[in-house]
């Protein structure tokens, strides 16, 4: 395959933070950020060749694995948003996304994330990238080692963990008929209030970090279970489905010591 235009290693856009993107503390939502960053992933995929059509005809779907999202400072409702996107890594059948988000007119950033997506064929089963892309985004093979949260696997949960269940709306699902890796997101923080006892409106404390992985997928109907307790330096939350099945770990920081300049 020739790629269709030439390919931007790194892709900038300008979004606005919308009204139903902000939370009741008037501030864009940690999912927020994951979202423009995904949108502007797959513009960045589109705009060399490989759309969803693309993709379609060879069975082969991208998932995200791993998230690591650093939110240095709150952003509000109104505002606008300079986000950019570029490979910066490949390992076996993973691919690793940078994206840098800040106010315009400077160049502090205000977040920063890590996202490793790993390509699916239609059988479910992870897959080596085709040379086209590898040739199209510039990355380097075995670069970097996959985002884990082993603080959150089982059977890290002490008895003293808090456990909240609820269900998945039908509102909650994306394209692809599963909650979208941004919603997980919207879980853990909404447990994480939940158990500070947190007043409304609370804004989330920042600078902060998430660090999560993807492991299973929740689909509308769904019972869930979120468990949620204090580590050593880390708020851990990990969540489960129907029968147990484990769907999501992640880890929460909010001291800015152990990792700013880290």
């Amino acid at each position: 395959m020739s790629v269709a235009h030439p390919v931007d290693q790194r892709l900038e856009r300008i979004y606005r933070v919308r009204f139903d993107e902000a939370g009741p503390d008037g501030m864009l939502r940690s999912s927020g950020y994951l979202r423009f960053a995904q949108d502007l992933a797959w513009i960045h995929s589109e705009s060399a060749g490989f759309g969803r059509v693309w993709y379609g005809e060879r069975g082969l779907f991208w998932l995200v694995r791993g998230v690591e999202l650093d939110v240095l400072e709150p952003i509000e409702y109104g505002s606008e948003i300079v986000v950019t996107t570029q490979v910066i890594g490949f390992r076996r059948v993973i691919a690793r996304r940078k994206s840098e988000f800040r106010r315009p007119g400077t160049e502090r950033p205000i977040a920063e994330a890590l996202t490793d997506w790993v390509l699916l064929n239609d059988a479910g089963r992870p897959v080596r990238p085709p040379d086209e892309i590898l040739k199209a985004f510039v990355g380097q093979p075995n670069a970097f080692s996959p985002i884990r949260v082993p603080e959150a696997e089982r059977p890290q949960r002490p008895a003293s963990a808090v456990v909240r269940t609820f269900g998945v709306r039908r509102s909650e699902a994306d394209p692809m008929a599963h909650v979208n890796n941004a919603g997980y997101i919207d879980y853990l923080d909404e447990q994480y209030l939940a158990v500070i006892d947190a007043p409304i409106p609370t804004e989330l404390p920042a600078p902060r970090r998430y660090r999560a992985e993807f492991v299973g997928e929740a689909r509308p109907g769904s019972r869930l279970a979120g468990q949620s307790w204090q580590g050593t330096t880390e708020w851990c939350y990990r969540l489960e489905g129907d029968g147990d099945t484990e769907l999501f770990r992640a880890t929460l920081e909010t001291d800015p010591a152990r990792w700013i300049g880290g």
